[in-house]
């Protein structure tokens, strides 16, 4: 049996007392009669830019220029009309941005604007039309891209670098992406920021100055296009302000009847365990006119759980829109078996309501986002993931939790995080107010949402780290004594050097210091130097070279694998099988590795690989590196699908959703495609490489023809 194991700041009890929640009936202050009063969508007038949309334009012609205005205000026009321009002068424009769903949007967005010959895309899964003049793409692409133009010696043929999304450069995982692009991107070409929430636009811009000796704009937007009303919805059904000001004095409080319901032991509207009764809450929000709602939940398996509670009838109430659904989703699964008998299906067309969350397969989420766009659906339930990035026109958001699970362990929302979630409530030109509703579950603390209500978006921090891929392609274009002034040009350089100007002292959270960095570089390039991959005087060498193309999570642990011939030479499938070994993120207690109904070939390549490969991981180990274990579910999985068994029955037999399925899958297609890269070096296996590809990226995972 599993353990289970549960956050000390969420104690599990075994038996909780949870009296019968009555049914709910719609209610409202009467404080907010005035308020639903401005309900409605704006008349269309001829669109007229704001003035931050103005000043943008003409800062962007002059230099750089950071972009930080609330979600929905209409950055992604100051992106168009940019791209317009540039275009008409027969010039070219990157447009990087951090999710390929956003990609995607961003890419059938300037289709319909530019027409589809003049946008391409680039990602790790489609490569349409690069040579257009606007690519859309995501950044590590954008990165690596860099990484070429500073080995060859030639520029990038772009005008301009859109970057979408700039606080991802604070994002833990992939932050260190965004800052090699600002240190590595030619000061000739123009870069243009946009975000919703950068607490410190004015120090990232100076640093942008300092680094590249030219002028970065930042313009600032606070006021919302659309206002955003906070609302809570009690127990009982009756909707109420969520704030007041106070008598003397501007700062706002929790209204008082929130605060008196906050401080008795009044019945919270779910338990652990137990989800609302969401059939009640969308009757209430729909008595008011506050559909179509974003549910932000903390779980997958509480989205999946949440549309099957969705049992109210106001979709029969509306024979048209239900036509109209049905229609849809018809079409957007004509001819793909498996999107068109989903499991979730019935509940589509039954309440208008959807779960989209990373556990869905990505052709499901675009069927979900589609419906949602369209405005046939009165509720998706989600998971935090979807608040960053793609367009959902909602005119309410709800939020159960004012905590997050971060991967690790369940944390307060912070300011950004919270502004990218009531974000999505109220969009330009289709509501003329939005609200952000709260709900009082368990784990929900009212104190902390009145907090992050009006409270300033987190400032970035750097997040530069050193990795095997950076070390590989820097040498391939730089000597080491080049790099270092490279690494002099990080972020957190900078926040500690300004630190110390002030007389104050390095904080640890700026990110490591130069000298730190340098070390680190050090025993990187040491490493590699040990295991021949690099000269003793830090030139790559041979292996070096064709290592540096590997621009993987684990290169050298594939390059070991290849120059040591470990892999795989001509047998697609079981190539594909044991790369996702590498490529796997899931951590596995009952490994099949010894189940005699386990394909030999596959058991004996996948033993081959782990122990050749074990010297190797041990030193780097040693060394403080990481060296993540290999499972033959992954491997077995991708040996499985290679040879066509059928998708139903490989979700079902294993411990992956069917989204980490298909990332499993499309993340060993990329590093099939890096390893296709080894022609010149490796030509039997690269070919290999190509053709597992071609074994692996079918439907349901890819629904799209695309170049590779």
């Amino acid at each position: 049996m599993k353990k289970r194991f549960y956050s000390p700041k969420r104690p599990y009890k075994k038996s909780e007392h949870r009296p019968d929640i009555k049914p709910m009936k719609p209610g409202s202050d009467k404080s907010l009669r005035h308020v639903f009063e401005k309900i409605g969508t704006p008349d269309q007038n001829q669109f007229r830019p704001d003035p931050f949309q103005i000043q943008a334009l003409k800062a962007i012609k002059q230099s750089d220029c950071l972009v930080t205005a609330p979600t929905g205000s209409g950055k992604t026009w100051i992106a168009e009309q940019v791209a317009r321009k540039i275009m008409q002068q027969k010039g070219k424009v990157w447009y990087a941005t951090p999710l390929k769903a956003l990609t995607n949007s961003i890419h059938a967005q300037f289709s319909k604007l530019f027409g589809k010959e003049n946008v391409g895309i680039l990602t790790g899964d489609i490569k349409e039309n690069t040579d257009a003049a606007i690519v859309i793409g995501t950044t590590e692409i954008l990165r690596n891209q860099l990484y070429d133009a500073m080995h060859t010696g030639e520029n990038l043929t772009f005008d301009l670098i859109i970057l979408d999304e700039a606080h991802f450069l604070g994002d833990e995982q992939r932050g260190v992406v965004w800052e090699e692009i600002m240190i590595y991107l030619p000061v000739r070409i123009p870069l243009l920021l946009l975000s919703a929430t950068i607490g410190n636009p004015f120090q990232i811009a100076k640093w942008l100055e300092s680094i590249r000796g030219k002028k970065c704009h930042v313009i600032e937007e606070h006021n919302r296009p659309v206002p955003l009303f906070p609302l809570f919805l009690h127990p009982s059904g009756t909707l109420f302000p969520l704030m007041q000001k106070k008598i003397k004095g501007k700062k706002q409080i929790l209204h008082k009847k929130v605060f008196k319901f906050d401080h008795t032991k009044r019945p919270r509207m779910s338990f652990a365990g137990k989800l609302p009764p969401f059939g009640d809450i969308l009757r209430i929000l729909d008595r008011y006119h506050l559909l179509p709602a974003i549910f932000f939940l903390k779980s997958r398996a509480e989205c999946d759980q949440a549309i099957k509670l969705c049992n109210s009838n106001l979709l029969s109430r509306n024979p048209e829109k239900k036509e109209a659904l049905f229609n849809k989703i018809n079409e957007l699964t004509s001819g793909n078996p498996h999107l068109a008998n989903h499991n979730q299906r019935k509940y589509l067309e039954q309440t208008a309501t959807a779960s989209h969350h990373s556990g869905h397969l990505p052709a499901w989420k675009v069927v979900v986002e589609t419906l949602m766009a369209d405005g046939l659906l009165d509720a998706m339930f989600a998971t935090s993931t979807v608040a960053a990035g793609v367009n959902f026109p909602a005119r309410s958001v709800v939020v159960l939790n004012s905590d997050r699970f971060n991967g690790v362990e369940f944390m307060p929302l912070t300011p950004s995080e919270f502004a990218q979630m009531s974000g999505r409530a109220g969009r330009r030109g289709m509501d003329n107010i939005g609200f952000g509703i709260i709900l009082p579950g368990k784990f929900m603390n009212l104190k902390h949402v009145a907090t992050l209500n009006n409270a300033p978006p987190s400032d970035i921090e750097s997040q530069i780290t050193i990795n095997f891929s950076m070390v590989l392609n820097l040498l391939l274009s730089h000597t080491p004594d080049q790099i270092k002034p490279l690494l002099e040009k990080s972020f957190a350089s900078y926040l500690i050097l300004s630190e110390k100007k002030k007389g104050g002292k390095a904080r640890k959270k700026f990110g490591p210091d130069l000298e730190f960095l340098w070390l680190d570089f050090i025993d990187h390039m040491d490493f590699l130097a040990e295991e021949n991959f690099v000269t003793d005087n830090g030139k790559l060498t041979e292996d070096g070279l064709w290592a540096s193309k590997l621009r993987l999570d684990s290169p050298l642990l594939v390059a070991q694998s290849i120059r040591e011939n470990l892999l795989p030479q001509t047998d697609p499938a079981l190539l594909a099988a044991i790369i996702a070994s590498f490529v796997n993120e899931k951590e596995f207690t009952d490994d099949p590795l010894y189940n005699k109904a386990l394909p030999k070939r596959l058991k004996e390549a996948f033993l081959n690989a782990r122990k050749g490969l074990k010297p190797f991981a041990i030193k780097l180990l040693k060394k403080g590196f990481d060296a993540p274990n290999l499972f033959i579910q992954p491997s077995l999985l991708l040996y499985s699908w290679a040879h066509d068994e059928p998708w139903e029955n490989l979700v079902t037999q294993s411990d992956f959703a069917e989204g980490d399925f298909a990332r499993l899958i499309l993340r060993t297609g990329e590093n099939l495609r890096q390893i296709s890269k080894l022609e010149e070096s490796f030509p039997v296996i690269a070919k290999t490489a190509k053709d597992a590809i071609v074994c692996i990226l079918k439907e349901p995972v890819v629904t799209f023809s695309s170049e590779t």
